[in-house]
């Protein structure tokens, strides 16, 4: 399970930025793999997958709700260019 965020950027007078984390679980040993190996931190990646529900309270006792449990994974940019 990794987090993955979206960026927002806002223009009123003032330019602000809003990054939403979204949790995501791998579960197909294939993709798992796949992701384990190749996602890293700033790359890019377009997830689709069924969205979770299922309420938990993390380690600092805050209620979490949703999780994207990754059906496919499509590499936006080129992971083995990428990779030193």
């Amino acid at each position: 399970m990794w987090r993955s965020g979206e960026n927002e950027t806002y223009q009123m007078g003032d330019v602000s930025q809003k990054t939403t984390w979204h949790r995501i679980s791998v579960f197909r040993p294939g993709l798992r793999d796949v992701a384990y190996q190749y996602v890293k931190t700033g790359s890019r990646i377009y997830v689709e997958g069924k969205v979770d529900y299922g309420e938990y309270t993390d380690k600092n006792n805050v209620r979490r709700q949703a999780t994207i449990i990754a059906d496919n994974i499509i590499f936006l940019s080129d992971q083995m260019k990428e990779k030193p």
